[in-house]
């Protein structure tokens, strides 16, 4: 008998709801210091997940809780390429 994989979950930031870790986005403090997108999930460093929605996204960075996830300030620029990326991923899915 096959045993079924067990499906990582992670808690959104946002939203504070636990997801499958595929199906969230990954920030990722580096351990060099700076903060940024994970695509892979696979970078090392402290990370921080949010679902790719645009509410979740906005409260977690309105309410500062990537930031305090990540124990570090979020650039703008990352800040900016994050929401490019969640609307980029929502026109995918809905085209």
């Amino acid at each position: 008998m096959v045993k079924p994989r067990k499906i990582p979950q992670r808690m959104c930031v946002g939203c504070r709801e636990m997801k499958n870790k595929r199906e969230l986005l990954r920030v990722v403090r580096l351990p060099e210091g700076g903060v940024e997108l994970d695509l892979t999930g696979k970078k090392s460093g402290r990370g921080a997940y949010v679902c790719p929605s645009v509410d979740c996204y906005n409260q977690a960075v309105k309410g500062k809780r990537l930031q305090k996830a990540l124990e570090h300030q979020m650039p703008d620029e990352l800040v900016e390429r994050i929401r490019k990326e969640i609307e980029s991923m929502r026109s995918k899915q809905s085209g």
